[in-house]
């Protein structure tokens, strides 16, 4: 209790009392992913039920978007099921990027790894956010991912940061791994040279066909130690969003009460997050009612332009 009680005094000294951030997240392109994560339905060396879909049209993303914002989220996640991006992807993810902030929407993308090239286009499309896992501690990530290191994870952060993108960076509790590891875990994002601006903590949605749901069958992490590791997270950070992610839908409303408590300050909104379902709506809007919070106000990233008449450098607000 007094961990809860000092995590919620830290998040109060740092972003408005009973103040909320809300996001959307969307699956633009669905399946197929040649990396071998145990945990996701998405990836091709499963044999899950996925049905695998191509990149979705811009028109039907926009849509989405325009959805979500009318819904109360202030920030729209796009997520692909790549490795990374090809070149050939990035006129249709630019396209993105640029379609949604003109809605008004901060902008965050989930692609894989980056070049520095392909993160410097996103900057100047304007991307806000751009979300990249670590997933689990270092010493733990190799029981859960083979195709993809640590240090990769850790490189396209710093092309995303050197690109002056926020960094948008957490992980999956409950995959087996112990409480010293996700320790490391939050530790090794309170350590990077600016830590993540937004970070989602997710606990395991147990997806049959994927190695991680085999392996632990019924057993499943309580959900006080959820509670505990927002708490820690928000300590170890106090600065950043600390956002309830996957997983939140099998909570009861006293529980998702206990998370906001432990300093939780942001969470996904809608019936899907890319492949597992999420808490309804309407439901949300109860909880929130309920719980007296306010929905934090959509705050794009300003970008740099220069005027082609008079050379003068401003800011553009998209």
């Amino acid at each position: 209790m007094d961990l809860l009680l000092l995590a919620q005094q830290t998040l109060r000294s740092h972003f408005p009392k009973n103040t909320i951030q809300i996001s959307t997240l969307l699956s633009i392109k669905t399946g197929n992913c040649p990396e071998d994560c145990g945990y996701c339905s998405q990836s091709g060396h499963h044999n899950t039920d996925l049905q695998p879909e191509k990149k979705l049209a811009v028109a039907k993303v926009v849509e989405q978007a325009r959805l979500a914002k009318a819904q109360g989220s202030s920030r729209f996640c796009m997520g692909a099921g790549w490795r990374h991006p090809h070149d050939k992807d990035m006129p249709y993810v630019l396209e993105l990027v640029k379609e949604v902030k003109a809605l008004g929407l901060e902008t965050c993308m989930t692609l894989g790894m980056l070049t520095q090239n392909q993160a410097q286009l996103l900057a100047d499309a304007g991307l806000d956010y751009y979300n990249h896992n670590l997933d689990t501690s270092r010493n733990y990530y190799g029981e859960i991912i083979g195709t993809r290191t640590f240090d990769d994870r850790l490189n396209t952060l710093e092309v995303v940061r050197r690109a002056g993108i926020n960094v948008c960076c957490g992980g999956i509790i409950g995959m087996g791994e112990s409480r010293e590891d996700r320790i490391d875990l939050l530790l090794e994002l309170a350590n990077l040279p600016t830590p993540p601006k937004s970070i989602p903590v997710n606990m395991l949605v147990p997806i049959k066909g994927t190695p991680v749901a085999e392996k632990l069958g019924e057993t499943r992490l309580p959900v006080l130690e959820w509670v505990r590791t927002i708490a820690v997270a928000r300590l170890c950070c106090p600065t950043s969003y600390v956002r309830i992610s996957a997983g939140r839908e099998q909570l009861s409303d006293a529980e998702q009460a206990l998370l906001f408590m432990a300093g939780a300050n942001s969470f996904f909104y809608g019936d899907k997050l890319l492949t597992t379902d999420n808490a309804t709506t309407h439901h949300d809007d109860e909880l929130i009612k309920t719980l007296g919070l306010n929905v934090e106000k959509a705050m794009p990233r300003h970008i740099p332009v220069t005027n082609a008449v008079s050379g003068r450098v401003g800011v553009l607000s998209l």
